[in-house]
């Protein structure tokens, strides 16, 4: 925004604070309402009008993919048009509640805004101003950990003054991929203190369920599913422990493994030959060159920070409990219970092209 620059930059432990303008961001997203109900009035656009909340649904996950896409890249330039495209779904998603009565963007806007006010009492007063330096200093939540605790404290508290009975999981949605809801699950019940203590906790836990997986996979494919299960539950639990996004360092895994794969059918092609006419010798030897090959280069790129995102750090010193060079493990019962956690994308044409029948 162009008032920007006029502000003096404060420096906050080595990151430059900008406060952005609230006159120009208000501006902007007027201007963005504006348009928005211009589209779906009786001159606008024909295809806007059509929409309804669950046909932009799809584009709404669409968009937040595309977002996080972008994150994972680490391209800025990227995410400044993938975040306008998600502000632009829910700016859409208002305009429809407006015409049916329901609640308006401004709405949106004030709840999300006293949410905020009322979920950072270490940071506002109850009337949304700043706390005072004294006020700061008495405040509790001096740590991340402490302030997710608070902030599921405040909203148990809100919950139950509503007349709300919901338990502390009822509020993660079903619909998030499974281990990203895993994940938000232990983060939770980790608030009240539901946790393993330390990463090497959970990784006895992990070799627990891999040895019920082994034993499940001589009797049922039904219990061979549940331990499954388990294990990934227990898997997302780590990455948390360890600071990192399931999701994200499945992603990666999923890149490294094309990214190589897709060498490994170059190396065949080079030789005149296709991959579907190797044999398991051929295939696994030139995987393991390939392997050599990507390794060295992400040896030198692990060098280099990330811009927006880091890496998952290398997990290959862990070890389950069947490598040679394991320890002993404590039983089953000396476990933390199996219920105990801690805490695509299809091409996107242009958007000034217009929509097609698969929508924008």
């Amino acid at each position: 925004m162009k008032d920007m620059n006029k502000v003096k930059p404060v420096k906050i432990k080595r990151v430059t604070f900008r406060r952005p303008s609230s006159a120009a961001a208000a501006r902007a997203f007027a201007r963005l309402v504006d348009v928005m109900a211009t589209l779906r009035s009786p001159n606008g656009c024909p295809w806007d009008r059509e929409q309804t909340n669950a046909t932009l649904r799809p584009f709404l996950l669409e968009e937040t993919y595309e977002a996080l896409d972008a994150l994972d890249r680490g391209d800025l330039d990227a995410l400044k048009g993938e975040l306008g495209d998600v502000l632009f779904q829910c700016v859409f998603q208002s305009q429809m509640a407006t015409e049916a009565g329901r609640f308006d963007i401004v709405d949106v806007i004030h709840a999300v805004t006293a949410k905020l006010v009322r979920r950072h009492p270490h940071v506002f007063t109850a009337a949304g101003r700043p706390l005072s330096a004294a006020q700061r200093r008495a405040a509790r939540a001096k740590t991340s950990t402490a302030v997710l605790e608070q902030w599921e404290q405040v909203k148990a508290r809100e919950q139950a003054a509503a007349g709300e009975k919901r338990r502390l999981l009822s509020g993660v949605p079903r619909a998030l991929p499974a281990l990203l809801r895993a994940h938000e699950i232990g983060t939770r019940v980790a608030a009240v203190g539901f946790d393993w203590t330390r990463p090497d906790e959970v990784m006895d836990k992990i070799d627990e369920e891999v040895r019920e997986l082994r034993e499940a996979l001589a009797e049922h494919p039904a219990r061979a599913a549940e331990e499954l299960g388990d294990l990934l539950f227990s898997i997302a639990n780590l990455a948390r422990h360890l600071g990192v996004e399931p999701e994200s360092a499945l992603r990666e895994a999923n890149d490294k493994f094309t990214d190589r794969f897709d060498r490994l059918e170059a190396h065949f092609e080079g030789g005149g030959r296709a991959v579907h006419g190797a044999t398991a010798g051929e295939l696994n030897e030139a995987w393991e060159n390939v392997k050599v090959e990507t390794s060295r280069g992400r040896k030198v790129e692990k060098q280099q920070p990330h811009s927006l995102t880091s890496r998952p750090p290398d997990l290959s010193t862990f070890r389950l409990a069947d490598s040679p060079s394991s320890t002993s493990r404590p039983s089953t019962s000396q476990s933390a219970p199996s219920a105990r956690p801690s805490s695509r994308r299809s091409r996107r044409r242009d958007r000034s092209e217009r929509p097609s029948s698969r929508g924008r």
